[in-house]
């Protein structure tokens, strides 16, 4: 989180103000007659947040079939990995931004080192829980780790995606002079690894375009600013004290905190989560240049990515 926003004078919601593990499962219960088929659990760091493993243990108890995964910074992944798959996680994505130990540090506001975050890397995979890396590249930051972490994680076999930095909220002070497109991205890969070759997509809302290595490795792109995919998006966020949002640049959330406390059933919530996604009109990837300058989209650290 922002040392700036969230520092020693921060003042943090309330316990009875954030849901329950219980009412966050009782969520995804009512949307699973929907169609619902993966729940991220993300953040802020999820592996800070108490007894996290009962969480996916209920969301696992929901459906056996259910993609359950996870994003985190993977400081905590090696201590916590076996109880993440123990308790019914499918797989996990790591944030790592650079594997140069000063840049690392930079970026993250932070004494941890890319060393640490690949232990735990190397551990998940070696007891089965399924891991990718996503990368955010920012022009003049960390353009120069996209050979090397590719490079890292191939000697891993760990897939590696790559993303282009995002105008979410005030606190990234957005502008395009900050972003290198995933074209550029490949150039650069193209440039010291050698042709790749698109794969195709295996289902429309993913937001990830696949394109394989000379070695068949795996790289991803995820380009929401020059190839935004507005129409085929299909997520929505529930946040810790219980607003949903429909797109990570919404301005405000609906209030599901007060429906599940008001004794709702899951069909009723179902219905409503339903009738909100029915008729949502967000595509502000596509609108981002005509409607940047009026908006006050939510924090991505508040809603999580």
């Amino acid at each position: 989180m922002p040392r700036e926003k969230f520092g020693p004078g921060h003042t943090f919601l309330a316990r009875e103000e954030i849901l329950s593990y219980e009412e966050m499962a009782k969520v995804v219960a009512s949307l699973l007659p929907l169609g619902l088929a993966k729940v991220r659990i993300t953040g802020g760091e999820p592996l800070l947040r108490k007894d996290v493993n009962v969480l996916i243990q209920l969301l696992r108890d929901l459906d056996p079939g259910l993609d359950i995964a996870m994003t985190t910074n993977g400081v905590l992944l090696r201590r916590n990995a076996e109880m993440l798959l123990k308790s019914g996680l499918s797989r996990v994505t790591v944030s790592l931004d650079a594997v140069d130990e000063n840049l690392f540090q930079s970026i993250t506001d932070s004494k941890n080192t890319p060393k640490q975050i690949f232990e735990g890397i190397e551990y998940a995979t070696e007891i089965g829980l399924p891991v990718k890396v996503n990368c955010v590249v920012k022009k003049g930051i960390n353009e120069s780790q996209i050979v090397p972490l590719t490079k890292a994680c191939m000697e891993r076999k760990v897939p590696v995606r790559f993303i282009e930095f995002m105008d979410v909220g005030t606190t990234n002070d957005w502008n395009l002079d900050a972003v290198v497109s995933g074209e550029e991205m490949r150039e650069i890969l193209r440039e010291h690894l050698g042709p790749l070759e698109p794969k195709p997509a295996q289902h429309p809302s993913d937001v990830a375009r696949l394109w394989r290595l000379v070695n068949d490795s795996t790289v991803g792109f995820i380009e929401s600013v020059t190839n935004p995919f507005c129409g085929d998006c299909s997520r929505a966020r529930l946040s810790a004290h219980g607003s949903m949002y429909t797109c990570l640049f919404s301005e405000q959330g609906y209030d599901l905190r007060g429906i599940l406390r008001f004794g709702a059933t899951e069909q009723e919530i179902g219905q409503i989560i339903r009738d909100i996604w029915i008729y949502r009109k967000d595509k502000y990837s596509e609108l981002r240049t005509q409607l940047r300058k009026t908006r006050q989209p939510v924090e991505m650290s508040f809603i999580g990515g």
